[in-house]
C-alpha cells in the first residue's frame, strides 16, 4: 500500500532526501531508497509497503529473542519486505533483501488479529521494522492504547527524532549488534555509531532492551572486539541480556557455522562484564538457562522454545533474594 511517508526533506529538481535512516537516500523522481520501501513520487516521499504483510505467527517471545521480558509467552509476530543493511549472512534474505508478495492489512485490524489469537503483544520482527515506520507506529499506538505491548526485532538503524517518537509506543526491542567495528559496519551498509546511540536511547527511555550479536566466521569472530562490545554493553547497564548466536550458511555467504568452542570462549568472556549471557542457535540448557546474579538461583530453564520458570516470583524477581530477572508487562 502507497502512503506519504514521514521524515523527508524536498531538494531542487525534485528530488527529496529521506531523514528516516543514516542514510539519508536522496532520491530523484521515481526513484526507489536503498531499504527497498520509499519512493520519490512527483517530489514526495511515498512508502510502498504500508500495511503489506509478508509474514505472520504466533510464535514465543523467546524466539525474538527476548528472554527477560514476559517469558514463555507468545506473541503474534509480523513482517514486510525490506532493509536498510545488506548482510551477505542475512538469515531473512528472502523478504529483507527483495521486494516479496504481500496481504494487506490495517492497523485496527491487525491488532483485532492479536485479541482473536489470545497474544497479550505484536512483535514487528523478520525483516528490518524500521523501514516499516509508519505502519509500526500507527499500529503500536492502537496496540498500546488497546493494553497491547509491541516489540522490535531491529538492527537499529534509526535517526534520532523518528526513533524518540517510536519509543513512546514501545516496550521492549531485541537490538542486532552486528560488530563492535565500523569498517565492518560500512562493509554491511549500516552505521554503527548509529546503532550504539539508539541502544543507548532506548535504555534512557526505560524501553526493556537485549542485544543479539551473530558471531560470523571471518566477519566479526575477534575477541579483542567482543570483547570492546560487552565492555560497552557493561558500562551502559551490566543487566542488559547479551545473545552471542551461531551464523549458519546463508544468501551470500558461504563459511562453515560458526565453531561451538568459539561460541562458548566468546560466552565465557562475556560473562566477565554482563550478568546474563546466552548462546543462540547451539540448542545447549547449559546456556540457555537463566541465574540469578545475586544468589545464584536458577530462574529459568530452557530446552529450545520448551520454557520453565523455576525460580521467579509473580513480578519476575528472583524468588530468593528478590532481585529483579525479568520484566514482566
Amino acid at each position: 500500500m502507497q502512503r506519504m511517508a514521514l521524515y523527508f526533506s524536498t531538494l531542487e529538481n525534485n528530488k527529496i532526501k529521506c531523514e528516516l535512516c543514516p542514510h539519508h537516500c536522496v532520491l530523484e523522481d521515481g526513484q526507489v531508497g536503498f531499504c527497498l520501501t520509499r519512493r520519490n513520487q512527483d517530489g514526495a516521499m511515498e512508502t510502498l509497503n504500508y500495511g503489506q504483510i509478508t509474514s505472520i505467527a504466533l510464535d514465543p517471545i523467546e524466539k525474538k529473542p527476548l528472554f527477560h521480558f514476559n517469558p514463555s509467552e507468545m506473541i503474534l509476530s509480523v513482517g514486510t519486505f525490506g532493509c536498510n543493511m545488506k548482510c551477505p549472512f542475512c538469515q531473512n534474505w528472502e523478504i529483507s533483501q527483495q521486494v516479496a508478495p504481500t496481504k494487506s492489512v490495517s492497523p485496527q485490524q491487525l491488532v483485532s488479529i492479536a485479541h482473536s489469537r489470545g497474544s497479550r503483544g505484536i512483535a514487528y520482527t523478520y525483516n528490518e521494522p524500521f523501514v516499516w515506520y509508519e505502519f509500526v507506529l500507527d499500529t503500536s499506538r492502537v496496540a498500546a492504547k488497546e493494553g497491547l505491548y509491541n516489540v522490535l526485532v531491529t538492527n537499529g538503524m534509526i535517526e534520532r527524532e523518528p526513533l524518540k517518537l517510536l519509543l513512546q509506543s514501545i516496550h521492549a526491542m531485541n537490538i542486532d549488534l552486528k560488530a563492535f567495528d565500523e569498517k565492518i559496519y560500512a562493509k554491511l551498509g549500516g552505521d554503527l555509531k548509529a546503532v550504539l546511540r539508539t541502544i543507548e536511547m532506548c535504555v534512557e527511555a526505560n524501553v526493556h532492551v537485549e542485544i543479539t550479536t551473530l558471531i560470523v566466521p571471518g566477519v566479526n569472530d575477534d575477541l579483542s572486539h567482543l570483547e570492546k562490545e560487552f565492555q560497552w554493553i557493561s558500562a551502559l547497564d551490566k543487566s542488559i541480556p547479551l545473545h552471542l548466536s551461531r551464523y549458519y550458511p546463508n544468501y551470500k555467504y558461504h563459511a562453515p557455522a560458526t565453531s561451538p568452542a568459539l561460541l562458548i570462549e566468546a560466552y565465557r568472556l562475556a560473562r566477565k562484564y554482563l550478568d546474563f549471557v546466552y548462546i543462540g542457535n547451539l540448542w545447549d540448557p547449559e546456556y540457555e538457562k537463566t541465574v540469578c546474579p545475586n544468589c545464584g538461583t536458577v530462574s529459568i530453564v530452557r530446552r529450545g522454545y520448551d520454557v520453565e520458570i523455576v525460580g521467579l516470583d509473580d513480578e519476575g524477581r528472583c524468588s530468593k533474594c528478590g532481585r529483579e530477572i525479568v520484566r514482566i508487562f
